[in-house]
C-alpha cells in the first residue's frame, strides 16, 4: 500500500498533525512554579525574636532594679530603709530587712481623715505627732545620740493618688543593723 506524501495517521488515516499547545513553552511547559521569595517569613521571625528579647530584657531590668523597692506610700511601721530619701517628693523607698545594715526604720504611719487635701500646714502641723509616737515605739531611741525624724507626708497630687498618710520615720546618718529601742 502506498500512501501520499505526506503524514500518516493511525491505521492509515490521512490526519492532519496536532495543533500546536496554546501557550506552550517548550519541553519544560510543567516545570514547578517560581519559588516565592522566603523574606517575609525572615522579617517575620526577625520580628519575633526582636520582641521575644524586649520582654526578656525588660523582666530582667524590672527584677534587678525592683528588688526591695517599696512604694513610699505602701511601707509600714517596722520596715527598714537602706537609705533615706534626699528628695522632698519621694514616690518610692528602698526596704530591707532590719537585721541588714540600714539607715531608717519606720516606726509610726498615721492615717490623715478622709476628705479634700487639708493643705501643706495641716499636714505638717499632723506630722508633729511622729515624735510622740517614737516615745512609744522605741522609749529608748531619744536617748540613743544621732537618731533624728525624718518624715514622709502627702502632697496635693499625691493625695489624688489615695496617699493618705505621714510615714514617721527614724534615721541615723550611719548604717544600723537590728531595730531600734
Amino acid at each position: 500500500m502506498t500512501y501520499p506524501p505526506g503524514p500518516h495517521g493511525p491505521q492509515g488515516h490521512n490526519y492532519p498533525p496536532p495543533p500546536p499547545q496554546p501557550y506552550s513553552t517548550g519541553p519544560d511547559q510543567f516545570s514547578a512554579l517560581p519559588k516565592k521569595s522566603s523574606a517575609p517569613k525572615w522579617a517575620l521571625l526577625g520580628v519575633v525574636v526582636l520582641a521575644a528579647i524586649v520582654v526578656a530584657a525588660g523582666a530582667v531590668f524590672y527584677f534587678a532594679r525592683d528588688r526591695g523597692t517599696t512604694e513610699a506610700s505602701q511601707v509600714r511601721s517596722g520596715d527598714c530603709l537602706t537609705e533615706i530619701p534626699d528628695s522632698s517628693r519621694v514616690l518610692y523607698v528602698k526596704t530591707v530587712s532590719c537585721d541588714q545594715p540600714h539607715k531608717g526604720e519606720v516606726f509610726a504611719v498615721l492615717p490623715l481623715p478622709d476628705g479634700a487635701f487639708p493643705g501643706d500646714a495641716a499636714v505638717v502641723k499632723y506630722a508633729d505627732k511622729c515624735a510622740p509616737a517614737l516615745n512609744e515605739y522605741a522609749p529608748n531611741a531619744n536617748s540613743e545620740s544621732g537618731i533624728q525624724l525624718f518624715v514622709l507626708y502627702p502632697t496635693a497630687d499625691s493625695w489624688q493618688r489615695g496617699d493618705r498618710s505621714v510615714t514617721c520615720i527614724a534615721t541615723s546618718k550611719n548604717p544600723r543593723t537590728g531595730k531600734i529601742e
